[in-house]
């Protein structure tokens, strides 16, 4: 399931990232891609060893976390490292997928789903959108800045190449509690249908109940 969380970043957040993503100091994006997706990917990243990047990366990952949606979707035990992405004119990051671990090896962590926050003014690049191959054909996702789409890592992906101006994100993995994304689906479901019963005035009895089988399910499927 592909979801897309609008407005994760507030337009002053967004302003404060920007403000200090132009501070940094930007290296080639290929020092971070796994061996297979190496030779594909054509992009820069703002410098992770800088403590001003660290600090901007538990900025938007608790901004991230904030979003309604963002928990009972991906169910995350885990979230790694942000990269911050820049892709200028000609850049481009080929069709792969991402690699099913990530991290050093006392961190790490199985990516069952991916995310990008889109950080750049869409009417300020051209091309660059991110695009997410299945057997429905090719769907791309080119959102407005602040927005972010939550997909699965284990799909093939591709971002097009940039034409104009510089496209920014934020791009992340989990490792969630519940690694079959059927069940996440189904969790999500009835997480939502909970909160849309809630705000009608159904009885609290009847929430109770719907309460006690998202958590026995979610006690189930957790690992």
């Amino acid at each position: 399931m592909s979801l897309i969380l609008q407005e994760v970043l507030a337009p002053e957040d967004l302003n404060r990232v920007r403000a200090e993503l132009a501070a940094l100091t930007w290296n080639p994006g290929k020092r971070t891609a796994g061996a297979a997706a190496r030779g594909v990917k054509e992009n820069l990243q703002a410098d992770g060893s800088d403590p001003r990047t660290q600090a901007l990366e538990q900025f938007v990952v608790d901004a991230l976390r904030r979003h309604p949606l963002f928990e009972i979707a991906a169910r995350p035990a885990k979230i790694s490292r942000l990269l911050f992405s820049k892709y200028e004119p000609g850049m481009t990051y080929g069709a792969h997928t991402d690699d099913a671990l990530m991290g050093p090896r006392e961190e790490k962590l199985r990516t069952d789903l991916a995310f990008t926050i889109f950080l750049a003014d869409r009417a300020s690049y051209e091309g660059g959108a991110l695009v997410l191959t299945s057997a429905l054909g090719d769907q791309e996702i080119a959102l407005d800045a602040g927005d972010a789409i939550l997909y699965p890592a284990g799909s093939i992906h591709y971002v097009a190449p940039v034409t104009r101006g510089a496209r920014l994100a934020a791009v992340g993995w989990i490792q969630s509690f519940v690694a079959d994304a059927a069940q996440r689906e189904t969790l999500f479901d009835l997480s939502v249908v909970r909160g849309r019963l809630s705000e009608a005035g159904v009885a609290r009895e009847e929430l109770l109940r719907l309460d006690k089988s998202i958590s026995n399910l979610l006690r189930m499927w957790a690992r």
